[in-house]
């Protein structure tokens, strides 16, 4: 591929527009704020322990740093999108930049625990703006379908490269630098992105200029779903029959009630319903849901575990999630993209999440003294490539067979299950854990000389303790795909394909 050539090949279908020679360069600008949006899902996680210390974060709430961020872009990212078609992409891509920048300066500079939440909340604010409206931008500037099917390729794969590459940087910038530059090396990828936009990028109309903003439904489902994971975060300290803890899980499912009643009644819905209500691509929404609550809790505790209780400095820690995001894209790419058009999808789905589910009882073994080599390693390969296994097919057939006015709708929603689920599964893993390991404690604490080795002691045993719901989460998620998810392999590869790699960037 040459970056400023044309390429075209054969004539240009009768109607459409000549290709933009500088598409290929428009690319690699789509593609960077895309990285720096994926990165940012993990490059805080090595540099938590870093800033847990800095702004005196309590156990119980430090996984809001995580939660604020994977919460609003979640809650949001169907607004977002939408918004994008309404405003325009270009314009919406560029303030998403900029707004993202800002929030990331913010965060580093933050002085107390709130002001991080608070910027992380905001960044996943701009980051539902930014994400949709790259995709869209995408779409429109490669028209042609064969090198549309490269660009998504190349797209797909520095989104699914983006966390091992958060894991490294946020690692070598917490050693040598300092934590608050996992935030602040946002600020010049977004304003060379901007400067980029501004010259390669070109919006074209797009076809929404009628249609409203479903505010109403953006309130609902995102108020819902911040309850129900203030819920979780508040059972740690309060426990778990708490009238408050209790409270807030009643009006988050209240809440989401109200959102699925207005959907049925929205002039023009945040999320049609008749999307959900097919049977595989609700199997597929839930699948995703389940088997990432179980990864990103995950992702906390060996973050934790590594640097606390192993003693990891923050660059060999984030190497040692190296194997697992390897394991993630030869499970995704050269297992599942190949069987992909010959089985059906929930052979490939089914099998991905017992892997995983292996992966995750291994680590309920792990103590104070584990090795990596021998104990670690091994559960985090079978987990990246049961996962691997389960993400392509997912995507594949969640996108397959939808009208053209649903795609965009469609592929946010796959991405919302995503952000969801880590959000979920950040809040309730990590309140298990914390008061496993409170429980583990009291029992075993005679006296303060013993303190140097039960408090690891009983912070392990939380960690194995939440490992085991994750497990059992990810035994339900083959479960769901193994009943709901019974469409056949598709017919036609190419085609099946080229779903795959849109769905996936």
């Amino acid at each position: 591929m040459s970056i400023g050539r044309t390429g075209e090949r054969g004539p240009v279908p009768a109607g459409t527009e000549a290709a933009d020679p500088r598409r290929w360069w428009g690319l690699v600008v789509i593609a960077l704020a895309q990285l720096m949006v994926v990165l940012d899902a993990t490059i805080v996680n090595i540099a938590l322990p870093s800033a847990q210390r800095a702004l005196h974060m309590s156990d119980g709430n430090r996984q809001w740093v995580i939660t604020a961020y994977t919460l609003a872009f979640g809650g949001l990212l169907l607004l977002g999108g939408r918004i994008a078609d309404l405003v325009g992409r270009k314009r919406t891509f560029v303030i998403g930049l900029i707004g993202f920048a800002l929030a990331s300066a913010l965060g580093g500079a933050a002085g107390s625990s709130g002001m991080l939440f608070g910027a992380r909340a905001l960044q996943g604010v701009f980051a539902a703006l930014l994400a949709p409206s790259a995709l869209s931008l995408l779409t429109t500037t490669f028209t042609d379908p064969r090198e549309r099917g490269k660009a998504f390729g190349i797209y797909g794969a520095l989104a699914g490269s983006g966390s091992a590459i958060g894991f490294i940087l946020g690692g070598l910038l917490t050693e040598y630098l300092n934590w608050r530059w996992c935030l602040y090396v946002n600020v010049p990828i977004a304003v060379v992105a901007v400067l980029g936009a501004f010259a390669l990028l070109h919006d074209r109309p797009g076809h929404g200029g009628t249609a409203r903003l479903d505010v109403p439904g953006a309130v609902l489902g995102c108020g819902g779903l911040v309850a129900i994971v203030y819920g979780f975060s508040e059972a740690e300290p309060r426990g778990w029959t708490d009238p408050l803890v209790l409270a807030l899980f009643a009006v988050g499912i209240a809440l989401l009630a109200v959102f699925v009643w207005w959907q049925n009644r929205a002039p023009d819905p945040l999320l049609p319903l008749h999307i959900v209500r097919d049977r595989n691509r609700a199997g597929c929404f839930l699948t995703m849901l389940l088997a990432v609550i179980g990864m990103f809790g995950l992702f906390l505790f060996m973050t934790y575990y590594l640097q606390v209780i192993l003693g990891y400095s923050p660059v060999r820690a984030g190497l040692g999630f190296l194997p697992l995001t390897a394991a993630i894209i030869i499970g995704s790419t050269q297992i599942s993209a190949r069987l992909l058009n010959r089985v059906a999808p929930r052979m490939l789905m089914v099998p991905g999440m017992l892997l995983a589910c292996a992966g995750l009882l291994l680590l309920t073994r792990m103590t104070v003294h584990s090795s990596y080599t021998s104990e670690i390693l091994p559960a985090l390969l079978l987990l990246g490539l049961g996962m691997g296994l389960t993400f392509m097919p997912v995507f594949a057939t969640a996108t397959a067979g939808v009208a053209p006015r649903d795609s965009g709708v469609t592929s946010a929603t796959v991405n919302t299950a995503q952000q969801v689920g880590g959000s979920i599964g950040t809040a309730l893993l990590n309140t298990v854990a914390t008061t496993s390991a409170a429980a583990y404690v009291t029992a075993h604490l005679r006296s303060p000389a013993d303190r140097a080795t039960v408090v690891p002691a009983g912070v392990v045993h939380g960690y194995t303790v939440a490992i085991w719901w994750a497990a059992a989460v990810m035994l339900l998620a083959a479960v769901v795909a193994g009943l709901m998810v019974t469409t056949k392999p598709p017919r036609h590869g190419v085609s099946a394909q080229a779903q795959v790699r849109e769905s996936v960037g």
